[in-house]
């Protein structure tokens, strides 16, 4: 059942991309920046993804904490190397814009320099699971670093209006904003279909991750016996 879902979803998430790119391709350019302005239709929903995922991976991690329940731990994992690869899709997308519009492809700006902050903090995350073997050991110092490495988190979301630097200032959910309805909508549907490949994304990677928990549980009765 739970397969027949993933499959069912993967092909829903495929159809909506597919239809969102052949929209986003109809468009016309910005009048400033002409077609590659088009890249922010996965630039910004691919940052709200990772934010997504990285404040998942901060409630899990607290219920971890709270609960000892080894689940909530798998689910954070899951979480924050999917939220990884997302923001690693914005980092990306953001240099290769920035390239074509400041003729650079980095700038060390408040936002960007954040979100790559955000990013080496989460994939220290990952690498600490790695470097501890005794499981609820662990669990617990991963759990801990999610919490702190959430900390950046709000700055990279209100670096923009906080901080004036090369980065443009907020569109969205501004007073000042002046992104056309129409392409919102545009945008807000390319990020429902990154949410959903995002969620099939962790779906799998948290069957992975259980499928580990009960090998490394086998492992540990072999020892003991």
């Amino acid at each position: 059942m739970r397969e027949k879902l993933l499959y069912g979803a993967g092909l829903a998430a495929f159809l909506l991309l597919a239809r969102n790119i052949l929209v986003i391709a109809d468009l016309p350019g910005e009048a400033a920046q002409g077609a590659i302005f088009k890249i922010i239709f996965f630039h910004v929903p691919a940052a709200w993804t990772a934010m997504v995922a990285a404040t998942a991976a901060l409630t899990l991690s607290i219920l971890f904490l709270k609960t000892k329940d080894f689940r909530y731990d798998a689910a954070a994992v899951a979480v924050t190397e999917v939220g990884l690869a997302f923001l690693a899709a914005n980092l990306v997308t953001g240099s290769i814009w920035g390239r074509v519009i400041w003729g650079i492809w980095w700038t060390w700006d408040v936002r960007l320099t954040s979100a790559l902050v955000c990013w080496l903090l989460y994939a220290g995350y990952l690498m600490l699971r790695h470097a501890i073997e005794e499981p609820t050991q662990r669990a617990t110092f991963a759990a801990v670093f999610s919490i702190f490495a959430f900390i950046d988190v709000p700055i990279v979301i209100f670096s923009i209006r906080w901080f004036r630097t090369q980065h443009p200032g907020p569109v969205f959910l501004s007073s000042t904003g002046s992104f056309p309805h129409d392409w919102t909508m545009v945008l807000l549907w390319n990020w429902v279909a990154l949410m959903l490949l995002a969620s099939i994304l962790g779906a799998i990677r948290l069957g992975q991750e259980e499928t580990q928990r009960e090998i490394d549980y086998v492992r540990r009765m072999a020892h003991a016996l």
